[in-house]
């Protein structure tokens, strides 16, 4: 079941859920604001919750509004594409073959069959940068697991709309964002990084800041970079 609330000049969509705990989430690109509450809570308490959190949202708001994104990739030859911060012109070539992409000097050479599709480009693409993060992270996870003196079960690459990473502390698996292939890989080490000292301190307070001070002394302005960086562009179904 699913209600609404006004926060001043902000509709809340708030949608009720047999969980135990209150979560509020702000979404992009336009900062659409939801609530998951418990079934039994009732909309006062909520509204209650949500003003005292109008603060967070305005500045979660304010973040997505100022966030650069993509344009809409059309995948036509001299397209630019990114491949670990660095810049290459897409070249499309068409051959009666198996899809692969490979780089060569400042081009991204992307082969598919004739009749290949935007549709089908665009997943060829899509599972060569997995790929590519995939590659990158067994030599990271060798140097920072011991460093924190955990180990990670599982790690998951797929596309995330609102987040470079997540943690879930109890299965000791973490997830990671395709698109951090197109960002210096430097980005990659933080976020990771960040995650797996969430294995150790769940929360983002003063022990995990230490924590993070002693790993990655330059993370905060890592964190500035990535965050200053260009999303994909994406298609927001709502």
């Amino acid at each position: 079941m699913t209600q609404q609330i006004r926060l001043g000049d902000t509709i809340a969509e708030v949608e009720f859920k047999n969980i135990r705990n209150i979560h509020l989430s702000v979404y992009p690109p336009n900062g659409r604001v939801r609530i998951a509450a418990p079934l039994r809570m009732n909309l006062d308490t909520i509204r209650v919750y949500a003003v005292s959190q109008l603060d967070w949202i305005r500045r979660q708001q304010k973040k997505l509004a100022a966030q650069e994104r993509e344009t809409p990739r059309e995948y036509l030859n001299r397209e630019s594409h990114y491949v670990w911060g660095k810049r290459y012109l897409l070249k499309v070539v068409e051959v009666e073959a198996a899809p692969s992409v490979e780089l060569k000097h400042r081009k991204m050479v992307l082969r598919v069959r004739p009749d290949a599709t935007e549709e089908t480009k665009q997943a060829v693409l899509a599972r060569w940068y997995r790929d590519q993060l995939r590659e990158a992270l067994p030599a990271l996870l060798a140097q920072w697991e011991p460093l924190l003196g955990v180990k990670v079960n599982r790690v998951f690459v797929q596309k995330m709309k609102t987040r470079w990473g997540s943690c879930n502390p109890a299965g000791h698996a973490i997830r990671l964002n395709t698109d951090l292939a197109k960002k210096p890989p430097q980005c990659l080490e933080y976020v990771l990084v960040h995650e797996l000292a969430h294995l150790v301190e769940h929360r983002h307070n003063d022990r995990f800041k230490a924590m993070m001070d002693g790993l990655l002394p330059g993370w905060r302005q890592l964190r500035d970079e990535l965050n200053r960086m260009p999303l994909a562009h994406e298609d927001w179904l709502y």
